[in-house]
């Protein structure tokens, strides 16, 4: 199993959500969250911004879903030509997972 975190703008989160939901994949946990990437945030004028909004987006899969997964997510999040701040996605291993109401182990 994989714990795949995409960070993504906020305006694209529901494209993104409902093209995986298409796809076969409802189960999402969503936060809102603040950061910056490699450009150290935005400046307008003579203000940064150096906390840009985004939602992280995190699904618990299949080995074998995790490609599946990543391309929908690169391709619906992305922004026209693709453009700083569009987001990234974080991949790591999960060691195990249960359901809390069954106690039932794996996905």
């Amino acid at each position: 199993m994989l714990l795949v975190r995409a960070i993504i703008r906020p305006e694209k989160t529901n494209e993104v959500l409902d093209e995986l939901m298409s796809a076969g994949f409802p189960a999402v946990t969503k936060m809102d969250v603040f950061g910056r990437g490699k450009q150290k945030g935005i400046i307008a004028g003579s203000i940064q911004y150096d906390e840009i909004p985004k939602e992280m987006l995190m699904f618990v899969v299949k080995d074998e879903d995790k490609d599946d997964l990543v391309r929908i997510i690169l391709r619906t999040a992305k922004t026209g030509d693709g453009n700083f701040g569009d987001g990234r996605i974080f991949i790591s291993a999960v060691e195990d997972a249960y359901t809390v109401s069954t106690g039932k182990q794996g996905l």
